[in-house]
């Protein structure tokens, strides 16, 4: 009898485990904890796949979730969702300022806390990253910041190689804010001001080309930012649930142990661990895809925010950026080149009859 009721715990606990708390598991493993080798993701899979206790509640996590979504393509219309999702979009003036923040103040803590980008990187470069972020927050020359940004990154990749894979949604952060511009409040938009008013002195410099002109030139535009958000924060997500959970069990596996998180939500550690890893690698592909897009973005802060509040030593400007840009996703949607663009609509039409034709995509 106890042992019936230890199962139905488990199964109780599966939406939890698959939806949410794994998100505790789910940190940057390498800032918290330590593992003799990488372990085996061969190992992972056989222990929970051949585990029948696992497999139910991987089971009912993954009917848990299809009934979120039907019931999301079902209910959409709702006027409570349609108003939540225009008081996103109403944001959207607000976007650079959000890019700005998200990249700007952990950049500038990076500088301060001695590291290069990602904690596992203990490279000083504090004069670089305090200058980009500062002049990131105050929006001076912002698109050529970001460039350098940019280009610090690279180097960085190319240097320390592949822990520097761990901070791929700094690429994410720079290239928005190189499509969108400084947007207000900033120090380009107050000089922009004073260049396009007549009798100023700046206004003799009104004919000079600026990087928003050419990137208009090429056919960039804000639209874009969706885009790049999107791909960067998906490979991201896919990374660090692939490559740092599945790939490396040992690892997540000693988060497991040294936070005691089985006795949070009892199932076995691996699946902990590979639970941790599929919320994350399924935040990544939806990114990606760019399917259900504000869902995902949402449950990705959910994942960072009992990241943070589960891990207590984990380093939290490590994450800011991601909560950041999360939030941004929240505001912009999907964009184009979407599955919110091309089948979601369909499906919605199918399942949803009072949907309105010009309501919003994810």
């Amino acid at each position: 009898m106890s042992r019936l009721r230890a199962v139905t715990g488990r199964l109780a606990a599966a939406l939890a485990v698959l939806c949410g708390v794994t998100g505790v598991a789910s940190a940057h493993v390498d800032y918290v904890v330590s593992a003799d080798g990488p372990g085996s993701a061969a190992a992972l899979f056989r222990a929970v796949f051949t585990s029948p206790v696992d497999l139910a509640v991987l089971g009912v996590g993954g009917v848990g979730v299809l009934g979120i979504v039907a019931g999301y393509l079902r209910f959409g219309s709702l006027k409570d969702v349609t108003v939540a999702r225009r008081t996103l979009q109403s944001y959207r003036p607000y976007l650079p300022w959000m890019l700005r923040l998200s990249v700007g103040l952990p950049l500038v803590g990076a500088g301060f806390a001695g590291y290069l980008f990602s904690p596992s990187v203990a490279v000083s470069a504090r004069l670089l990253q305090v200058g980009v972020g500062f002049l990131l927050l105050f929006g001076l020359a912002t698109r050529a910041v970001a460039a350098v940004g940019i280009v610090a990154y690279l180097w960085g990749l190319g240097t320390y190689f592949p822990e520097m894979l761990l901070a791929t949604e700094y690429i994410a952060g720079f290239l928005a804010i190189v499509v969108v511009g400084p947007g207000q409040p900033s120090a380009d938009m107050m000089l922009r001001r004073v260049v396009v008013t007549d009798g100023t002195i700046a206004s003799r410099f009104r004919g000079v080309t600026t990087p928003g002109k050419l990137l208009g030139r090429v056919g960039v535009d804000t639209s874009f930012a969706p885009l790049v958000l999107r791909v960067f924060l998906g490979l991201n997500f896919v990374y660090l649930g692939v490559v740092q959970k599945w790939f490396q069990p040992a690892e997540a596996a000693a988060v497991v142990a040294k936070y005691d998180l089985t006795a949070v939500v009892p199932v076995s550690p691996e699946l902990w661990v590979f639970g941790a890893g599929l919320v994350e690698a399924a935040v990544g592909l939806a990114f990606l895809t760019g399917t259900f897009t504000r869902g995902a973005a949402v449950a990705g802060f959910i994942v960072l925010t009992t990241t943070l509040f589960g891990l207590p030593d984990d380093p939290v400007l490590a994450h800011i950026t991601l909560f950041g840009l999360s939030s941004a996703l929240m505001v912009t949607g999907s964009g184009r080149f979407s599955m919110d663009e091309s089948v979601v609509p369909v499906l919605r039409r199918r399942l949803d009859p009072d949907r309105g034709d010009g309501a919003a995509a994810d």
